[in-house]
């Protein structure tokens, strides 16, 4: 399942990361956006949201810490399993990774790069939680993420602050595989 989400990476490494509905909107209706991650939504809409990704024949992956109405609990990934069709999730959470693992969907672990011991729980959390993709934020640290590429045997995606093609290639020539935004310019590079 995995070399799935990787092949659309490998087809197109920008990442569409949609913030609202007009987001969502346009990365639909752009061809070459091959993986959308989906950062807003409730409970109520996060079905329609994720069939709106499936049926322009993109990859959706649902952030679970972002959408309203949903805890923090594994329960939730359960939910967005059984209720949408979306292909995996994102979360900050290793707890939630691991059970997106256990149901066979694409799971994107995001740290943010605050300090030192953020490297260390990378390097803690890969091996445990074992997920298909780690996300560095922000993503304009070329020396940092090659740091992390050279340390992580997962496949690392750049995000936040991605707003120009001088910050997409630095973050790719660093070692990710691709960068996730929520700029419709990068979306149409």
């Amino acid at each position: 399942m995995s070399r799935f989400f990787y092949e659309a990476v490998e087809e197109n490494p920008i990442i569409a990361a949609v913030k609202n509905m007009d987001d969502l909107k346009i990365c639909c209706s752009l061809e070459d956006i091959r993986v959308v991650f989906i950062l807003f939504g409730d409970v109520c809409s996060i079905r329609e949201i994720v069939q709106q990704i499936k049926d322009s024949g993109k990859v959706a992956m649902v952030h679970v810490d972002l959408i309203s109405g949903l805890s923090s609990k594994e329960i939730v990934v359960d939910f967005i399993r059984k209720n949408t069709e979306a292909d995996g999730i994102i979360s900050t959470k290793a707890a939630l990774i691991k059970r997106g693992k256990e149901l066979k969907m694409f799971t994107v672990l995001r740290y943010f790069l605050l300090d030192s011991m953020a490297y260390e729980n990378i390097r803690q959390q890969q091996h445990a939680v074992k997920p298909d993709y780690i996300e560095v934020l922000p993503g304009v640290m070329p020396k940092v993420i090659g740091k992390v590429c050279k340390m992580s045997k997962t496949p690392i995606i750049a995000g936040g602050l991605i707003s120009d093609k001088e910050s997409v290639m630095a973050a790719l020539s660093a070692g990710a595989i691709a960068v996730s935004s929520t700029n419709h310019e990068v979306w149409k590079m």
